[in-house]
């Protein structure tokens, strides 16, 4: 998951930065380019299989291109349709039909936190302080973002729909992260193929779509005033906020660590809150701007900090490599020229590896140059 070398790491980070926040923005963008269509008469989760089976259909090629994946790595490929795509997504519909849109939105985004403890406490790897402040500034900024406290209504099944789809969230980053390791590693752009294409089969089978009215879409619909093609947001949600998101988004995450890309994630509410001040008319307050300036310094602390990488852990096995020979040394004593009793230099920055008080008198000439009789 991380470079082996600082340089090979910063080109990786200089990568996965501008993936990760490409992601972001494409993916905010959704909720702005859905609403005209829901307006105009398709359901919510017409919507979403729309997007979805869209965007699938169009990755067709690449799917067929990537088959070979589809054999080497099922599990990762159904397990991200299953979570990543069609996961997200019907839970978070299912939250909001029962709490408010904010509340769900919020819950949903606590995946970062999230993903911090599984990588730290089921993963076992290091997770940096600042990803933590990071992640906690991100969702603290969120909450103002979608004014959690205008619409806050406790409801058990819709709280539990809402973490449901903040889990899936997290397994939409670690399932990204794990097809670039073991000895076979999927390409991101199968990942994003697959996942998309085994997630439209399943809400296919949720949403029964055939029930929907689909001639909205050879009709016009209206965004903030304005009337417009139906195909035109349509498309743009298929293509821009479904496929380019998600090709950038599993990409980032293989050169990102996947705490640092889910905080930078958080960016998505501030872009489709903007996008629906710009697009739809929706007026920003005061505690929306605060809250996106916290998301956006979350973000930014996150993706700043340094993880540990191998190149740490290689350090310190070269500490250990010293340690173990000098204990080695110290129980059977190295022959040192008569001439020279300030013993040996070891090779990692040049701690001695046997002292002239550790090394004792050398052996004789003669006894070193006996024959072993045994």
């Amino acid at each position: 998951m991380y470079s082996s070398t600082s340089a090979g790491g910063a080109t990786a980070r200089r990568l996965g930065l501008p993936l990760a926040l490409v992601s972001a923005l494409s993916f905010g963008g959704s909720g702005t380019a859905a609403k005209p269509l829901i307006e105009a008469g398709l359901s919510p989760v017409h919507v979403v299989w729309l997007r979805v089976t869209g965007a699938a259909l169009v990755l067709l090629p690449l799917a067929y291109r990537h088959r070979r994946a589809l054999r080497e790595r099922p599990g990762l490929l159904v397990g991200f349709g299953l979570l990543a795509v069609a996961g997200v997504q019907a839970c978070y519909f299912a939250a909001i039909s029962r709490i408010p849109v904010g509340v769900a939105l919020l819950i949903e985004y606590l995946g970062p936190l999230l993903l911090l403890g599984y990588v730290k406490y089921v993963q076992r790897r290091p997770v940096t302080r600042a990803a933590m402040i990071g992640a906690g500034v991100a969702v603290a900024g969120l909450a103002c973002v979608v004014q959690v406290w205008n619409g806050l209504a406790f409801d058990a099944l819709g709280v539990l729909f809402g973490l449901a789809a903040a889990c899936c969230q997290v397994g939409y980053f670690v399932l990204a992260d794990a097809g670039r390791e073991g000895d076979r590693p999927v390409d991101p752009m199968a990942v994003s193929a697959y996942g998309l294409l085994i997630g439209a089969i399943v809400l296919t089978a949720v949403t029964r779509p055939w029930e929907a009215d689909w001639g909205v879409l050879g009709g016009r619909v209206v965004m903030n005033g304005f009337s417009l093609p139906a195909l035109l947001p349509a498309a743009w949600m298929i293509l821009v906020a479904t496929v380019i998101a998600y090709l950038t988004g599993v990409a980032s995450v293989q050169h990102l660590s996947p705490p640092v890309a889910g905080v930078v994630a958080n960016l998505e509410a501030v872009v489709a809150t903007v996008a629906a001040w710009v697009l739809l008319g929706e007026r920003l307050g005061t505690p929306q701007l605060v809250g996106g300036l916290l998301v956006l310094v979350g973000a930014f602390a996150a993706q700043t900090s340094k993880p540990a990488s191998l190149e740490t852990a290689e350090a310190v096995e070269a500490v250990e490599a010293v340690e173990a020979v000098e204990a080695v040394e110290a129980d059977s004593p190295a022959v040192a020229p008569a001439g020279d009793r300030t013993g040996e230099t070891a090779a990692f920055g040049g701690a001695p590896l046997v002292s002239a008080s550790v090394a004792g008198p050398a052996e004789p000439v003669g006894v070193a140059e006996r024959p072993d009789h045994r």
